[in-house]
């Protein structure tokens, strides 16, 4: 329960169901002076780590020599180059490593297998805008890596500007929204929040600028900030009918103001009444940091089973939730393909009559492409990277093929 002593420091362990921005790759430098100075790379340094292969034009993006890209995948890996890739490309400020992943690569997700990062540097994981990244051969093998310094750049070991700058796997402010207000209560989640018990004045709902009275949850001190969060539909596995959530509908936001059983919330801003049973979500953010987009180790298969912003389509940037988790291997970064389930038909032209009128099933057919960002034991969250056709909730995912 919230705590009598108001100065209590101890934090609220309960953390609010979110996306953040997650940190991708950076610097390996195979063209340097001892002393840690870049210089432009030499035609002995090209000759060194690129074999010879016939230039053609791509565009005002790549002004150097390129190569034909592999139709099949490269040696030991699935990855295969873009058919418009660079030779070297400058990241941009509102770049995502899934971007530029899908500039160099047919498929983003295999992204880990070409990035080359020189150990010796800090945090080798980080792209910067200002970075210059091009594509080398190592080894006889495609990689991609940092190639001339950054304006944000001291040197090689040390940087001016600050990890939040730092290019992000996915579109931040797509999900912002969700951050705040969308979210899913896990099914053993819900019963450890705290709860509004009663309204001050005995109001039977309450809005901004009312005071609630509460319980349960965990110490905090006063002006701790809260999201409200209304209890609605279970979330049901399809695959064993067992309740795995519950959809969380945003009521508003308030602030503890006085500790103690029940402690007492000032109510801030309301999208809708807040009413006896509603919980409460402490609305700091969990950030889960520094992975890449890639397949999962192992087999995973599963369904859609919501989408936060509740529409019947889903498309591109969209929220939703799957009905696997982290006892299913899925992780942060995971990368999954929608299949759109196909649609069940009558046979009414087969050519023996037996077989006149016979349910088929349609094959299920590529839709989208789905990010992994949050992995609770049973259900996942994920950012719908591409759309190629409507997706809907009970649509399968996939591993990539």
């Amino acid at each position: 329960m919230f705590p009598k002593n108001e100065g209590s420091s101890r934090g609220l362990p309960l953390t609010v169901l979110a996306l953040a921005a997650t940190l991708a790759a950076c610097s390996s430098m195979p063209w340097s002076d001892d002393d840690g100075d870049r210089r432009p790379a030499t035609s002995a340094d090209t000759a060194r780590t690129t074999p010879a292969a016939p230039p053609r034009a791509t565009g005002p993006a790549a002004a150097e020599t390129t190569y034909e890209p592999r139709l099949t995948p490269m040696s030991g890996s699935e990855a295969v180059l873009a058919e418009d890739y660079p030779n070297r490309y400058v990241v941009q400020p509102g770049d995502t490593l899934w971007d530029i992943a899908s500039t160099f690569l047919k498929d983003p997700w295999y992204w880990p297998e070409i990035w080359h990062v020189n150990p010796e540097i800090e945090n080798p994981h980080l792209i910067y805008p200002g970075d210059v990244l091009a594509l080398v051969w190592i080894d006889g093998e495609p990689r991609i890596t940092t190639v001339a310094g950054s304006a944000y750049r001291l040197s090689p070991q040390a940087r001016i500007t600050p990890l939040t700058e730092a290019v992000t796997s996915i579109p931040y402010e797509q999900i912002a929204a969700f951050l705040s207000e969308g979210l899913v209560l896990e099914r053993d989640q819900v019963d450890r929040l705290p709860y509004i018990m009663a309204t001050r004045d005995n109001h039977l709902i309450a809005a901004a600028g009312n005071q609630v009275y509460v319980r349960g949850g965990e110490p905090a001190q006063p002006g701790t900030r809260y999201s409200v969060v209304h209890v609605g539909e279970a979330l049901v596995d399809p695959d064993d009918n067992a309740v795995v959530g519950y959809q969380g509908i945003y009521v508003g936001a308030g602030t503890l103001a006085r500790g103690g059983d029940p402690a007492t919330i000032a109510l801030t801003e309301t999208n809708r009444e807040a009413l006896r049973g509603d919980r409460l979500l402490p609305a700091a953010v969990d950030v889960p940091l520094n992975f890449f987009p890639r397949s999962p180790d192992s087999p995973v298969e599963g369904r859609i089973i919501s989408v936060v912003d509740g529409v019947s389509q889903i498309g591109q940037y969209m929220v939703v939730v799957l009905n696997r988790g982290a006892r299913d291997g899925l992780e942060p970064g995971h990368v999954l393909t929608v299949f759109q389930a196909g649609e069940v038909v009558n046979d009414r032209f087969a050519g023996s009559t037996m077989f006149r009128g016979e349910k088929v099933k349609l094959p299920d057919e590529e839709a989208g492409t789905v990010m992994v960002f949050k992995v609770y034991d049973r259900i996942a969250y994920g950012l719908v990277m591409e759309a190629t056709s409507a997706i809907h909730v009970l649509d399968a995912v996939r591993n990539p093929i």
